[in-house]
């Protein structure tokens, strides 16, 4: 599974270099979705195996085709529906839709190389979902995505397996989406639910009003106290002793008045929203600094278009810029005034910073 993964993260790697040069669906079936199926082991240029232009008639249309199709036994056991890489997947599913309740296949994938939708027929036999059951971006891979990858792999495959499992992560999936947008944004029906279940007063709009700052601020105690654990874990495995850091709220933090530098920080905090990704970012980055940098003195700016990590709350000695894009995370460290290329690390998930310490804790040495 580890070297699974790392193919993984090549492929990515190799999405994002290639990106820029790929202006056609045809090049991205070429260049992209194809080398991801034949990383899960499938003979891309064996017809009998991969079909291109599968043929799929409807209803009174003859000669619909789609993409490609792996077959099993001669008989289509998944359809693959590609676009291009500009292009969202938002309202392309009904043509998979029409191809799916033509054939026998299992399972509808659609995709434009980088994010991946699969579907299946929970709801209603041989009629694909409106919903996927599964979604990925392959920039953005978490372990429990490449758990379920790994099951596509033609060595693994099991259409019993997979269809048993996929109502359970279609909801599953489907809950942690709803939660996380929650976490990020409160809605007032899910704060009413929650003063529900510790107050018992009558539930006025003035109460909900009330109770609001207080449950956005227990939500973001929770996610302090997870990324807490999980810095811990990764410290433990390292003999280091254990810490507690308290991330600041979800705010932008505004420079003293006496630094009054002519930067693009400077920006309408109104329209900037810091992720949860960039907070535990800031929090992997001070444990990285703890025996170098005093925590007190690690402060981090949001900007539009990255997250800025700084000592002394002075620009002038900004450590590295946190770039968390569609296509790929990474960040840039300030590797001093005479360093025209500045470092680039890319990353899957903050944790993984900590794999770089030694060129981070180089960089912040210029200002111990």
């Amino acid at each position: 599974m580890e070297q699974f993964t790392e193919q993984l993260k090549s492929l990515a790697k190799r999405i994002g270099t290639l990106r820029d040069s790929i202006a056609t669906e045809e090049a991205t079936k070429t260049a992209i979705v194809m080398p991801f199926f034949q990383l899960l082991g499938y003979d891309v240029f064996n017809p009998l195996e991969f079909c291109p232009e599968f043929t799929a008639d409807v209803g009174i249309k003859k000669g619909e085709k789609v993409d490609y199709a792996i077959l099993m036994d001669g008989e289509p056991i998944i359809l693959i529906e590609c676009k291009s890489i500009s292009e969202k997947l938002t309202k392309h599913d009904s043509q998979l839709f029409r191809y799916f309740g033509t054939t026998s296949a299992k399972f509808g994938i659609l995709t434009n190389g980088v994010e991946y939708k699969f579907f299946t027929d929970l709801e209603e036999t041989n009629k694909m979902d409106t919903t996927p059951f599964f979604v990925f971006n392959i920039h953005e891979l978490r372990d429990s995505q490449v758990q379920e990858i790994a099951k596509f792999r033609k060595e693994t495959f099991d259409v019993d397996n997979i269809a048993s499992a996929a109502s359970e992560l279609k909801y599953l999936n489907a809950l942690k989406t709803y939660l996380s947008e929650q976490f990020e944004n409160p809605s007032e029906d899910f704060i009413r639910y929650l003063v529900n279940q510790i107050y018992d007063g009558v539930k006025t709009k003035n109460t909900i009003e009330k109770f609001t700052p207080i449950i956005s601020k227990g939500l973001k105690q929770i996610i302090n106290e997870k990324v807490n654990d999980k810095l811990n874990a990764a410290l433990k495995s390292t003999g280091d002793n254990k810490i507690n850091i308290t991330l600041p709220d979800s705010k932008e933090v505004t420079p003293s008045e006496n630094e009054k530098e002519n930067e693009k920080e400077h920006e309408e905090t109104n329209t900037i929203v810091t992720t949860i990704e960039e907070l535990e970012t800031y929090s992997v980055v001070k444990v990285i600094l703890k025996d170098v940098i005093s925590p007190d003195r690690v402060f981090y700016r949001d900007n539009r278009s990255y997250f800025n990590i700084l000592i002394d709350d002075s620009i002038r000695k900004w450590i590295l810029r946190a770039y968390f894009n569609e296509n790929r995370n990474y960040i840039v460290l300030n590797n001093g005034p005479n360093d025209k290329e500045r470092t680039t690390i890319e990353f899957n998930q903050p944790i993984d910073l900590i794999d770089y310490q030694e060129q981070i804790l180089e960089t912040a040495k210029q200002y111990t």
